[in-house]
């Protein structure tokens, strides 16, 4: 069986002079077996252009659809069109209809006055269901009033109204298509003798029977002066109902006629003007030619809606931002997301990339776990490190299909609905609260042991659930606590420590600082210095490397100094004073010291020792 692809161009034709436009863009999507049909008919007695003898019109006008069998109704767009501001307000098989959305276009026609032209779109999917294939009849689209009191149109020769309806339905019989239609307001005429449009999302896998319809309202077969639709360069034709100069002839190929008067809804087979691997369609109309009389005449064309129909076997990738988690004085977020592949003709595949960025900068990567099916979607998890450098507060967003440099690796139905934003809020580092210092006596190079939890006296332990000590914030980040806070060594003071004091949501920072004091020095009554390696210097306790100015003179029972010491220069029990001086070991008996700290807090200390060989 054969791949179909097809195209199909909506088209408005008027013929104005002063214009005003809007640019057609994508306006609905729809991927998956479907397929597109069109009715629709003229409430023009006659071609306008030929036949003078009538001016105001009916206001109602049917047509039959007939879809194939064991379809299903996926979307139903009516349109209307005719002279005047615009008529928003008709009825399909008796039941109202509201415009969606009206089309405006002006032109000053001379003496004739500034004619305006309008058409409208409602979508009528719920009825076209509910009713099915049926004869519609559209009514209550009436222009006679302003073709009455604004005589211009019939002088000018452009009163006109007609109707169409556009069904796409899925037929499981076909291949997957993706649909694209388009809507807007692009116009040209005398002054801009040609309008290119150039539509993308368009991935053509299957050239096979592809087609392009249009709709136009105001084509006069006798009017065909540069008359011209292409596609990709190519000049459109269809013998007999089109011809390549008259493209806008008044005819129905869907009904096969020639009497669609003042308005055409027709079909050419494109499979020529089309390749695969094509990513966009050039559509290029253009009007304006030389009489027989010598005199330049132009139409203006009014593009109004375009719908593709290519066979299209690609995913689609979307992402969604579930819920993300933060965490107090923690720069790491857990993002929950869920990747779509929803509107889509394939498979979405395992490792599609996902991509995370802050101010367009990469800050971590994911991928997809499975193969996502046509309609389905897959959940996960990842965690990100939020480098220093960016504010608690910021914009991440995520790209799926996206490799880490901006570029996908998953050729998509739509390539411009990857990426999704969340603000974050990260939960900073507290503001930390400081209390009074501890002091503990200094054991030498401002070292010292420490009761770290003495501040609990100076908070309200209630108020909290547990306490961690830690030697800096950086710490506190890595959660690296100190293991023994009640024996803590510190190895150089003054030492600042933290304390996270955890509530319920978060946590509270202490601040203190540890001291150290020199405590009174130990002095013992007696050494023996003799080679034991016990107790073999004058070993006075809390002294050395804390009172470093110290000063110790060591006398002998005559009052003879024979030793003088420093925090450098221990006594060993040998003399370095005197006649004597770096003798051996003196004798066994009682010596005198005198110890001078230093230290305006301690007095000298005088006292005796006994040295013992």
């Amino acid at each position: 069986m054969k791949n179909f692809t097809f195209l199909y161009l909506v088209i408005l034709l008027c013929f104005f002079n002063t214009l005003k436009a809007q640019d057609i863009t994508l306006f609905q999507q729809f991927n998956g077996s479907y397929d597109y049909t069109a009715i629709g008919n003229t409430l023009n007695p006659a071609e306008n252009n030929l036949d003078n003898s009538f001016c105001t019109l009916p206001t109602s006008a049917s047509a039959n659809l007939n879809l194939p069998n064991n379809v299903n109704i996926i979307a139903a767009y009516l349109f209307w069109s005719g002279s005047g501001n615009g008529d928003t307000q008709v009825s399909l098989n008796n039941i109202t209809i509201n415009a969606q959305d009206t089309y405006n276009v002006n032109y000053d026609a001379g003496s004739n006055g500034q004619l305006t032209y309008f058409a409208c779109y409602a979508d009528v999917t719920n009825q076209i269901i509910n009713e099915g294939n049926t004869i519609y009849n559209l009514s209550n689209l009436d222009v006679n009033s302003v073709l009455i009191n604004t005589p211009g149109f019939c002088n000018n020769r452009t009163n006109y109204a007609g109707w169409s309806l556009y069904v796409i339905y899925e037929d499981n019989n076909l291949p997957l298509n993706q649909i694209n239609l388009f809507q807007g307001l692009e116009i040209i005429n005398s002054e801009v003798q040609e309008k290119t449009i150039i539509l993308d999302n368009i991935d053509v896998l299957d050239n096979d029977n592809a087609k392009i319809g249009f709709l136009a309202w105001e084509g006069d077969n006798a009017l065909n002066y540069g008359e011209s639709l292409s596609i990709n360069g190519n000049i459109l034709s269809n013998p007999p109902l089109n011809l390549p100069d008259n493209a806008f002839n008044g005819t129905n190929t869907f009904a096969n006629s020639t009497n669609f008067h003042n308005a055409d809804l027709d079909v050419y087979n494109i499979e020529n003007n089309i390749s695969i691997g094509d990513t966009q369609v050039t559509i290029k109309m253009t009007t304006g030619g030389v009489d027989q009389f010598g005199i330049f005449r132009a139409d203006l064309i009014i593009l109004n809606n375009i719908i593709t129909v290519l066979n299209s076997q690609l995913p689609d990738a979307t992402i969604a931002i579930n819920n993300y988690d933060v965490f107090c004085a923690n720069r790491e977020i857990d993002i929950n997301y869920t990747v779509y592949n929803t509107n889509s003709t394939d498979i979405l595949p395992v490792n599609t990339p996902i991509s995370f960025y802050i101010n367009n900068t990469l800050i971590g990567q994911s991928t997809t776990q499975n193969d996502i099916p046509i309609n389905a979607s897959e959940n996960n998890q990842t965690t990100l490190t939020i480098p220093p450098n960016y504010p608690d507060n910021f914009i991440l967003e995520i790209v799926v299909d996206d490799n880490g440099s901006g570029n996908g690796i998953v050729t998509e139905t739509n390539e411009n609905n990857n990426n999704t934003f969340q603000n974050i809020q990260l939960i900073p580092l507290p503001e930390t609260i400081l209390l009074n210092p501890i002091s503990a006596c200094n054991q030498g190079k401002k070292k010292a042991n420490f009761d770290l939890t003495q501040v609990f006296s100076q908070i309200n332990e209630t108020e909290y659930n547990s306490f961690s000590f830690f030697e800096s914030l950086e710490d506190i980040n890595e959660d690296y606590p100190i293991l023994s806070p009640a024996n803590y060594a510190s190895n150089s003071t003054p030492q600042t420590i933290y304390i996270t004091a955890e509530t319920e949501e978060c946590f509270d920072i202490f601040q203190f600082e540890l001291q150290t004091e020199n405590c009174p020095p130990f002095v013992p009554q007696g050494f023996s210095p003799n080679g034991d390696s016990k107790n073999d210097f004058f070993n006075i306790q809390g002294l050395y490397d804390i009172f470093e100015n110290h000063e110790l003179l060591i006398y002998n029972r005559y009052g003879k100094l024979i030793f003088k010491g420093n925090n450098n220069l221990k006594w060993h029990g040998q003399t370095n004073q005197g006649i004597l001086a770096f003798s051996d070991v003196v004798p066994t008996g009682t010596y005198f010291y005198v110890l001078k700290l230093h230290d305006p807090k301690y007095d000298d200390l005088v006292g005796w020792v006994y040295l013992n060989k």
